[in-house]
């Protein structure tokens, strides 16, 4: 085995969102066109690592991928032992135009997977001047729990383990052994009670039913992506969500899960290829 110094480089940015002092972790690489990189809920900005990491991509783009506060190395915001973490709609938004305008940021690209994909659209929705076009990855506009998300914060339960055990089903059985585990070592370290705060968001917040006709895919456009082996989001779940939505794509991939980028990055690959390529 030989040493290998990846080109990713971390960093802090210090924001303002909603009034609270927000201190974020972010992870860029690559020049071009700015990417954002967005996690799912329970996880943080290593499921992007392989896509930070691929030099052809990186030579086209630049790859920005944050920690969401209380996830990754975003720590949560001074008082958090006071407060119940529960994402909502609008401070997931706040935190994402605040990012942009801290970094200087001038109509970036916003992809997104599971709650990161649930945002992109609701960002289509209110913010669509604001960004050159949308990347949803497994997201719909409203998906109801088919599972008890109290279960991921209780004192007899291992929430992190709990989390792991619910995302393992939503991995694809071709995902290599390797990062099918990485997957889930993510979520098995999770802070407690944020996987429950984010299903709280993914689950039970705003939902898009009825408002999807309202996004202007002329202004910026909007392409989904989903896996055939998504319990979550199921292929069926996202192509009620794309006929929604006018001028809008669509990309069911094979043999992948709720996680593409994370669980099984090659076979994801081309199907980035092609949605960044929608972008213009």
């Amino acid at each position: 085995m030989t040493a290998t110094l990846e080109a990713i480089t971390g960093r802090y940015v210090t924001l303002d969102v909603e009034g609270t002092s927000q201190r974020i972790y972010f992870e860029e690489a690559g020049d071009g066109p700015v990417v954002l990189l967005f996690h799912t809920a329970g996880a943080d900005n290593r499921q992007w690592r392989h896509v930070l990491n691929d030099d052809e991509l990186t030579s086209r783009y630049r790859f920005i991928a944050p920690d969401m506060p209380w996830h990754g190395k975003s720590l949560p915001p001074e008082g958090w032992q006071r407060d119940e973490y529960l994402l909502s709609t609008e401070t997931y938004m706040a935190t994402v135009l605040s990012l942009c305008d801290a970094l200087g940021l001038d109509r970036p690209i916003y992809a997104g997977c599971s709650m990161g994909g649930r945002i992109a659209l609701q960002l289509a929705l209110h913010h669509t001047e604001r960004f050159a076009g949308f990347i949803a990855i497994e997201a719909s506009d409203f998906q109801p729990a088919w599972y008890d998300i109290d279960w991921f914060h209780r004192p007899d339960a291992p929430g992190g383990e709990m989390g792991a055990a619910l995302v393992s089903a939503n991995i694809a059985p071709q995902a290599p052994e390797a990062e099918r585990w990485n997957t889930q070592w993510m979520f098995m370290q999770s802070g407690p009670g944020v996987f429950r705060g984010d299903l709280s968001f993914y689950t039970e917040d705003d939902s898009l039913v009825g408002c999807l006709g309202q996004i202007d895919t002329q202004k910026a456009p909007v392409h989904i992506m989903v896996g055939t082996y998504d319990l979550t989001c199921t292929p069926e779940d996202a192509q009620r969500t794309a006929d929604g939505i006018p001028g809008a794509t669509l990309d069911i991939m094979p043999e992948i899960g709720h996680f593409p980028m994370s669980e099984h990055p090659t076979r994801f690959r081309p199907h980035f290829v092609e949605a960044l390529a929608r972008m213009g």
